[in-house]
């Protein structure tokens, strides 16, 4: 299966809200996208599209002077596990790079093992804990950082 990453478009929204829908209990709404792609100038995000141009994953980011926030990564279950988001995150860091981000950060939660594994073999390192920081049932956030990039 060939993947290419590429920005993400208004288009996207209704597969994105839809992997949005079945990766997160508490899913960022239509609204915040939309906010995010026409009105966030400090946001940038990527859709990962297959052969047939459907969205198979997403990522984001904030950028803050010299840092990234990745803000939220998703890829829709049929795709799992076949190296969407590794190539989502491989080409973030490229445009993290190319508008002058040096470190990156996020957040995710302590039970989510396969996302930690994936961070970890790029690079990110835990550096703190989020107490209690998911609402939907007070789960803790590591915090991870990669840098510099």
């Amino acid at each position: 299966m060939a993947i290419r990453v590429e920005p993400m478009r208004l288009e996207d929204l209704e597969e994105v809200i839809q992997i949005e829908e079945v990766s997160f209990p508490t899913p960022w709404s239509r609204e915040s996208f939309r906010y995010e792609l026409l009105e966030n100038q400090r946001a940038i995000y990527l859709a990962a599209k297959n052969d047939y141009g459907r969205v198979a994953g997403y990522v984001g980011m904030w950028v803050v002077f010299d840092e990234g926030h990745i803000t939220n990564l998703a890829t829709h279950p049929v795709y799992r596990r076949q190296g969407v988001g590794r190539a989502l995150l491989e080409r973030l860091f490229e445009v993290a790079r190319e508008n002058g981000v040096k470190y990156l950060t996020l957040e995710v939660r302590r039970s989510n093992l396969n996302a930690q594994e994936l961070y970890q073999k790029l690079g990110f390192v835990h550096m703190g804990v989020r107490r209690k920081y998911y609402l939907d049932n007070n789960e803790d956030a590591f915090i991870m950082w990669k840098g510099p990039i």
